[in-house]
C-alpha cells in the first residue's frame, strides 16, 4: 500500500465508494489510500498460499479468501490482508459479504514498499480483532516466514521458519504450511521491489 492520502470521509462513505471504485484502497481512521500493485514474487507467495490452504479446506466449515476481501477491523480501520480464512460461519460488516469481521487468520506478503505497514498499524490493527488466532508475515526476499499466534492468555506468541524444510503449523484454521511449498517458484530476488 504506497500512494497519498485523499480527504477524511466517514465509514459509510468509503464502503461505498470502495464497493464501486475501479482500484482498491483502505481506510484507516478516515483517511483513504490507495494500493499499489503487486511483485511477482508476491503474486506467488499469495497465490501459493492460498492454494495449500484451499486444498486442505475441503469437505471442512472453513474458507479461504484471497486480497480482494476487505477485513473489518471495528469501524475506522478496513484493509486487504494478502491472505484471510475463517472457519465456523463468515460474519460481515453489513449487507455486502464484502467486508469480512471475524478471520482467525490473515497474512500479509513482505516488500519493501509495505513491510514497515504490515508490521505497524496494520499488524496493531489486526490483532485487535477478537476472532484472529494468527497472523503470518512472508518476506518476498528472502525464505523467511513470522506467525504470530494469540495464546490463552492473550499475548501473542512469534514463531519463525527461514528453512524450506520448515513446517508451520497454522492451527487457527486447522493447516500446516510446509515452507518449500509456499516459496515454490519464487525467485529471491529477482526484482521483488514492487508491493
Amino acid at each position: 500500500m504506497a500512494a497519498s492520502p485523499i480527504t477524511f470521509i466517514s465509514p459509510e462513505q468509503y464502503l461505498e465508494m470502495e464497493r464501486e471504485a475501479e482500484y482498491k484502497s483502505e481506510y484507516y481512521e478516515g483517511e483513504v489510500v490507495a494500493m499499489s500493485g503487486a511483485s511477482r514474487a508476491h503474486n506467488l507467495l499469495a497465490g501459493n498460499l492460498i492454494g495449500e490452504l484451499r486444498q486442505q479446506m475441503r469437505g471442512r466449515s472453513c474458507e479461504a479468501y484471497p486480497g480482494d476481501m476487505r477485513v473489518s477491523i471495528g469501524r475506522q480501520r478496513y484493509f486487504y490482508p494478502d491472505v484471510s480464512a475463517v472457519c465456523g460461519e463468515p460474519k460481515f460488516a453489513d449487507h455486502s459479504p464484502d467486508t469480512l469481521q471475524n478471520p482467525a487468520f490473515v497474512a500479509g506478503i513482505l516488500s519493501p514498499a509495505t513491510e514497515r505497514l504490515d508490521r505497524g498499524y496494520k499488524a496493531e490493527g489486526y490483532r485487535r480483532i477478537e476472532s484472529l488466532r494468527q497472523y503470518l508475515l512472508a518476506s518476498q526476499d528472502h525464505v523467511h516466514v513470522e506467525l504470530y499466534t494469540r495464546g490463552e492468555d492473550g499475548k501473542w506468541i512469534l514463531t519463525e521458519a527461514s528453512s524450506k524444510e520448515d513446517t508451520v503449523e497454522l492451527d487457527s484454521i486447522g493447516c500446516r504450511l510446509k515452507v518449500a511449498d509456499l516459496y515454490e517458484k519464487v525467485r529471491i530476488g529477482e526484482g521483488n521491489t514492487a508491493a
